[in-house]
């Protein structure tokens, strides 16, 4: 099983919002590279960090599990939706989505403390000009970050 990190911003879908929900589809990725990742790597069964960005408290947040695998983000059809792509169509659609499980919640890591961290020196999240919505995570980062939390 692979690991991931999500980026999300809390007003529109915070960890709470997962815990409610239990299960979500994380829809709007608008990024080829983070939606080729999606589509191509990102299997059931696999871990996210849950990252709250572009708020007070940003960092990882929370865990969630893959459930469902790649398919057609429904929402770029949508002309009321803010996710709408006006070149995508049914029979050739441009983005997709994955569906996730709410797991646990976790103590905030900060992004401050990440990148203070030299063990984490080389993920992307904590590069200059690296920040994807949906980034891999090594299993010693994902070891790391759980330590950092203080819960394991």
């Amino acid at each position: 099983m692979a690991k991931w990190l999500f980026k999300t911003e809390p007003d529109t879908f915070s960890i709470d919002t997962l815990k409610q929900q239990k299960v979500s589809c994380w829809e709007g990725v608008r990024n080829y590279q983070a939606r080729n990742m999606m589509r191509d790597a990102i299997k059931v069964g696999d871990e996210v960090f849950i990252y709250h960005s572009s708020c007070k408290d940003v960092g990882v947040v929370g865990i969630a599990t893959v459930i469902k695998e790649a398919y057609p983000d429904h929402f770029q059809f949508d002309p009321q939706s803010p996710y709408f792509d006006p070149k995508s169509s049914p029979e050739n659609p441009r983005w997709i989505m994955v569906d996730i499980e709410y797991q646990r919640h976790l103590r905030l890591v900060s992004l401050k403390r990440l990148k203070a961290n030299p063990a984490l020196a080389e993920m992307p999240l904590v590069k200059r000009g690296n920040r994807l919505s949906i980034m891999p995570v090594t299993d010693a980062q994902w070891q790391e970050i759980l330590t950092m939390t203080g819960q394991f």
